[in-house]
């Protein structure tokens, strides 16, 4: 069994870490610690999961020694902080994206971990996205042949969100930067289109980055006015294409816990894949959703813990994907520009 809590009680704890943690049988949540201000007019979530303590003492949490790991689910510029405290407590930590607000604060809190001993991870769950685990699925039958182009869209139609402190590259773009890096590894050049449309010079609102690796490129484009449904997923190789919707799974109630759906989705949100096999042979078919589930993140994030394997997410991957988040956040606020080297 490994006992956690939580440091947060905000949407990403509610949404995208309880509903896949109540059918875990080995992992049990104990407490969930809140800032006292936190709580003014929000108590009432509390009172949907009975066996969960609520505590404003973050105390009571780094000291008591059924804990094991802490998930921190603050604001990015608390993140070091409450790693470091979990840490000199002796708790592994998991930490939501992005990991710090810099390289150099992450790296601090890989040595210091490593230096105790103990496991220091960002929670990069969206590896587990059913659209992604489909694509995964795709590319790796080889049917697609050498794969020559991936695009990844993350889109939505609202403007009216778009203010000076909103950060797209932080705020969504952190996942699919993620996603596509844990398939291919460090790129050998990357150009930024990233751009403050809205609030020029002052944030970073529309992205389009471009990821080479030789005859391969992926590209994460990300916006907040695009009023048309694009696929999640659009792949080419020379043998065929592939193309994936989203996948929705969430059932988000304003009265009661957030409930997600182990199902597959409906054949008629499946991939579509069309190629050309080795006899000449044209294809199109449907290519059968895998299930969103971050629930696998900790039970991999469970065996690093008990066992002793390696990490899900690794160190190098979540220091390159910082830096190329803060490379694009200087892209928009100065001029779009490549870099050779992360």
């Amino acid at each position: 069994m490994l006992t956690i809590a939580f440091i947060g009680f905000g949407n990403a704890v509610v949404n995208y870490h309880l509903p896949y943690l109540e059918r875990k049988e080995n992992i049990r949540i104990k407490s969930i610690y809140r800032r006292e201000e936190d709580r003014i007019g929000d108590t009432e979530r509390e009172g949907w999961y009975p066996s969960i303590q609520f505590t404003t003492n973050l105390q009571e949490v780094l000291e008591d020694p059924e804990i094991e790991l802490v998930v921190i689910c603050t604001h990015v510029d608390s993140h070091t902080e409450y790693a470091r405290k979990a840490l000199e407590n002796n708790k592994h930590v998991l930490v939501e994206k992005p990991f710090a607000a810099t390289v150099e604060e992450a790296k601090e809190i890989f040595d210091f971990a490593a230096s105790k001993g103990l496991i220091a991870m960002a929670n990069q769950n969206r590896r587990f996205d059913g659209d992604f685990l489909t694509l995964k699925k795709v590319i790796e039958s080889g049917v697609l042949g050498q794969i020559i182009e991936i695009q990844s869209h993350y889109d939505y139609f609202r403007p009216q969100y778009i203010n000076k402190e909103f950060g797209m590259m932080h705020g969504l773009a952190v996942h699919t930067i993620d996603q596509l890096y844990s398939l291919f590894g460090k790129p050998k050049k990357i150009h930024y289109d990233v751009r403050s449309v809205y609030h020029p010079g002052e944030s970073d609102d529309y992205i389009d980055i471009d990821f080479h690796y030789g005859q391969l490129k992926t590209t994460v484009k990300c916006s907040l006015a695009v009023k048309i449904n694009h696929p999640k997923f659009v792949v080419h190789g020379d043998k065929g294409s592939f193309i994936k919707y989203s996948s929705g799974h969430q059932q988000k109630n304003e009265n009661g816990p957030t409930k997600v759906s182990f199902e597959t989705e409906e054949e008629s949100n499946w991939g579509t894949l069309s190629y050309v096999d080795t006899n000449g042979v044209e294809h199109q078919e449907k290519v059968k959703s895998e299930v969103t589930d971050y629930g696998i993140l900790y039970e991999k994030l469970y065996q690093s813990i008990k066992q002793k394997t390696e990490k899900p997410v690794k160190d190098e991957e979540v220091l390159a994907v910082l830096q190329i988040l803060n490379d694009g956040v200087n892209a928009a606020k100065n001029a779009n520009y490549e870099t050779e080297n992360l």
